[in-house]
């Protein structure tokens, strides 16, 4: 493509040290370039960042507000640009894409909003106490490829509206919607505040390890996420983490399973399968089990999985090469332990598409039971008692998301406070609003993104404890 992507360090668009390829998954080809960042360049964008941090910190909140929302509508103006971009290095379809890019605009206005308000705790018997808060620093962000622009958002809005600046280290496969970004930022944030660096995965350990960064919020995998928190402990850095799940959905036996199979589809098979929050396991009744699988393989088997920027397309390309083979091994063991009922292999054609696939049949222990596929593959699992399938559901390292699927709302309602995750949907999925707190239980994250605890994650509290002398 024809546009030149620089790195923004200090307020000012740079070249990288050197340069890399992007591939577009739905050809399996590059087609651009994205410029590579070396550790003096890292050093310069903390430099910068920390150089910033004293005037941004000190600006009214009103005043820093009302730079977001620059941001937003500068976003918003320039949607179409975005999603077209975004399509073509990450995957999804282009309604997806959009999606995406109008949903940063929400977050962004949601956290203008807020204000870190004084919290009176005492105020009785000449003794009060107050609880204020203050900018931690330097954040780094380190954000995936699944959706590059809204989890990085999910980030920006917080620590910009605290009074923290920024380094944003975005993934190697998705770098180039993060560097657009960043030329909206330079036209309206001041030099400094908001600085992006890319890699190859080559300067995380420098980033989180760098003694004037102050605070890591990253959104991975579980793997990569305790690397973050271990390079964090030396410091004791702030950290947020959002990091992968194995999310189960429960549908009790009072669901018409037609209704709910489409349900289930969506849920697993949005951004192929793509989506730490997706449905990556479906627990159905033994009374209702063969006719929701039948039904929910005829979905799999009539959806179009295509190149994202064709019109049409319900399923595009699995993102990236490595997570392409991570799936088709995945494939390769559901097929010799479960019944494949829809797809099953990938596709014969350049790029990395794998078609919704529906397993059935398969035994707990199977890899794509246990394991998070993070793809458009789904097993489909069969139960008898509730209490039994709460366990199987429970019994993961993982605790990120998961839902209940009923007529009765208050009955699902009772199933879902048994799951052990941070968030349990009933009757819906992905229902993730930016003035809701958005947390991972076990091994899927600590700390939350979005609502005021989010808020609150870019932010020191302090007590202030005062009576009168006497």
């Amino acid at each position: 493509m024809d546009h030149e992507f620089k790195l923004l360090i200090d307020g000012k668009a740079v070249d990288g040290a050197s340069s890399f390829d992007v591939v577009n998954p739905a050809t399996g080809k590059p087609f651009a370039k994205c410029p590579k960042a070396d550790e003096a360049q890292l050093e310069a964008a903390v430099t910068a960042a920390r150089a910033a941090f004293p005037k941004w910190s000190a600006m009214p909140i009103d005043d820093r507000a009302a730079m977001i929302e620059k941001l937003a509508a500068a976003l918003e103006e320039r949607a179409a640009e975005f999603a077209s971009l975004l399509t073509q290095e990450q995957g999804k379809p282009t309604e997806q894409a959009m999606g995406e890019i109008i949903g940063c605009t929400f977050i962004l206005r949601a956290f203008r909003d807020r204000r870190l308000e004084e919290k009176v705790l005492r105020d009785e018997g000449g003794n009060k106490v107050i609880e204020h808060r203050t900018p931690l620093g330097v954040v780094a962000a380190i954000t995936p490829w699944n959706f590059p622009v809204i989890l990085m958002m999910n980030k920006v809005g917080p620590a910009l509206i605290t009074g923290n600046t920024m380094i944003v280290k975005p993934a190697p496969t998705t770098p180039l919607t993060t560097l657009l970004f960043a030329e909206l930022a330079n036209e309206i944030l001041p030099a400094g505040v908001f600085n992006v660096i890319c890699d190859e995965n080559d300067l995380g350990a420098k980033l989180t390890g760098h003694p004037d960064v102050d605070k890591i919020a990253f959104t991975g995998s579980t793997g990569t996420g305790k690397k973050v928190m271990a390079s964090a402990a030396a410091m004791v850095k702030r950290v947020t983490l959002e990091l992968g799940g194995n999310d189960a959905a429960i549908v009790l036996d009072d669901v018409d399973p037609k209704l709910v199979a489409q349900k289930i589809f969506d849920g697993s098979m949005t951004n192929a399968g793509q989506i730490c929050v997706a449905i990556k396991r479906a627990y159905v009744p033994s009374n209702i089990y063969d006719e929701f699988c039948e039904e929910i393989a005829r979905i799999a088997n009539e959806a179009i999985t295509d190149d994202g920027a064709k019109q049409g397309t319900q399923v595009g390309p699995v993102q990236n090469k490595m997570q392409f083979d991570k799936v088709c091994e995945l494939l390769d063991d559901a097929a010799q332990k479960g019944t494949v009922l829809a797809g099953g292999k990938p596709l014969d054609r350049d790029g990395y598409f794998i078609p919704p696939t529906i397993v059935r049949d398969l035994p707990e222990d199977a890899r794509l039971v246990k394991e998070e596929q993070f793809g458009p593959v789904l097993p489909v699992l069969k139960y008898d008692d509730i209490d039994d399938v709460v366990a199987r559901a429970n019994d993961s390292e993982y605790g990120l998301g998961g839902s209940v699927w009923s007529k009765d709302v208050a009955k699902a309602t009772d199933v879902a406070r048994k799951i052990d995750t941070g968030t349990v949907w009933v009757n819906q999925f992905l229902a993730i609003d930016p003035n809701i707190p958005f947390r991972g239980a076990k091994e899927s994250g600590m700390g939350a993104e979005l609502g005021e605890a989010g808020l609150n994650e870019y932010t020191q509290a302090h007590i202030v404890n005062a009576v009168e002398l006497s």
